[in-house]
């Protein structure tokens, strides 16, 4: 059967739809997808978490929820952050009690002694200016002064009533840099007080002294007294 133009015309209608349909098919395909979000702050916790030996410390960025504040403050500023992570043997050579005998705003500051609100590279400790500001409050002497001092490749910190050394970098990111120290910074204005809170008042202590004393002079005054009778009684006897 021969094909003549008026049976060509629907020939080439259907054959220009199928292909548009194909053509428009394969671009929606091809069509790129959406990129990923990017990925959110760094997560203290679960660094060191993941870093191992600092399973007090977590605890404790948990408890005070200074963990969920780090992640906000990193994720709504350009300023980093450095945190000193002490290792769970640096907590186990605490005083015995010590910890447990902090209230809730001395746990909060006592963490927040270890934050510093500036991302500070191992090799920019030797700029630090003293006392170095944390986020537990004021630097100054009597609250939370930590002072830095370096020597080659060692970092030293000193809280006025400690020192103790950086002993390694567990995490650094150019925003976030979290070192290991090997024992618990301690704020003056947390364990200094906690010192004079235990030890008695100066007045007390003179006061018991006082007491002390009037007691031995009242127990030799007996004694003589004692004394004096019993040689009367026997001069008596002897008449």
């Amino acid at each position: 059967m021969a094909i003549t133009k008026q049976h060509l015309i629907p020939l080439f209608a259907l054959s220009f739809l199928l292909f548009s349909q194909l053509h428009c098919s394969t671009t929606s395909a091809q069509a790129p997808a959406q990129s990923p979000a990017p990925p959110g702050p760094p997560d203290v916790a679960k660094i060191l978490q993941k870093a191992g030996q600092y399973s007090v410390f977590v605890r404790l960025l948990k408890s005070t929820q200074v963990s969920d504040r780090l992640i906000g403050e990193l994720k709504d500023t350009d300023d980093g952050k450095t945190i000193f992570a002490p290792t769970d043997k640096a907590f186990s050579a605490l005083k015995s009690g010590a910890l447990n005998s902090l209230n809730d705003e001395q746990r909060v500051q006592l963490v927040l002694f270890h934050v510093v609100p500036d991302y500070i590279p191992f090799s920019q400790f030797q700029t630090v200016s003293n006392p170095m500001r944390t986020q537990a409050g004021d630097s100054g002497d009597g609250e939370f002064p930590l002072n830095v001092t370096t020597s080659g490749n060692t970092v030293v910190l000193k809280t006025g009533l400690m020192k103790t050394s950086v002993s390694g970098t567990i995490y650094t990111d150019g925003q976030l840099a979290v070192y290991r120290v090997d024992q618990v910074l301690q704020p003056l204005q947390v364990f200094a007080a906690r010192s004079s809170a235990l030890a008695p008042a100066p007045g007390m202590s003179r006061k018991a002294a006082d007491v002390d004393g009037n007691s031995k002079a009242s127990s030799l005054a007996m004694q003589n007294l004692a004394l004096f009778v019993v040689s009367v009684i026997a001069f008596a006897l002897s008449l």
